[in-house]
C-alpha cells in the first residue's frame, strides 16, 4: 500500500522559512522520480520541483529556484522541501507525488494529502 503522507507545513512570514517532508512508504522509494507540486488559492496545479531516483539530482520552477532546495534521504524514505525567501505568492497547499514511467508516457500515479502553507505578514 503506497502512502505519502506531507508534514511541516504551517504561517510564516514573507522572508522566512520552512521545510516540509513528505514520508513514503510502500514502495522501493529509491527507484522513483519524486516531486513537489502546488495549488494556490483560485489556481491550478503547478509543478514546483523534481528530484531523481536514486541521486536526486533537482530541477525547479522559475518561479522558485535559488529559494526552494529539494532532497531526498533514501535511507529513511523521505523527501524534503526547503523553502527560503518565502514570498506572499507561495502560499498555497504543498504534495508530494511518485512518477508512474510507463514505455510510452509518465505521470503521478500518487499524491500525499498535502500540507498548507500561508505566507503572511
Amino acid at each position: 500500500q503506497v502512502q505519502l503522507v506531507e508534514s511541516g507545513g504551517g504561517l510564516v512570514q514573507p522572508g522566512g522559512s520552512l521545510r516540509l517532508s513528505c514520508a513514503a512508504s510502500g514502495f522501493d522509494f529509491i527507484n522513483y522520480w519524486m516531486y513537489w507540486v502546488r495549488q494556490a488559492p483560485g489556481k491550478g496545479l503547478e509543478w514546483v520541483a523534481a528530484i531523481s531516483a536514486t541521486d536526486g539530482r533537482t530541477y525547479y520552477a522559475d518561479s522558485v529556484k535559488g529559494r526552494f532546495t529539494g532532497s531526498r534521504d533514501n535511507a529513511k524514505n523521505i523527501l524534503y522541501l526547503q523553502m527560503n525567501s518565502l514570498k506572499l505568492e507561495d502560499t498555497a497547499q504543498y504534495y508530494c507525488a511518485r512518477e508512474h514511467i510507463t514505455q510510452y508516457r509518465s505521470w503521478y500515479d500518487y499524491w500525499g494529502q498535502g500540507t498548507q502553507v500561508t505566507v503572511s505578514a
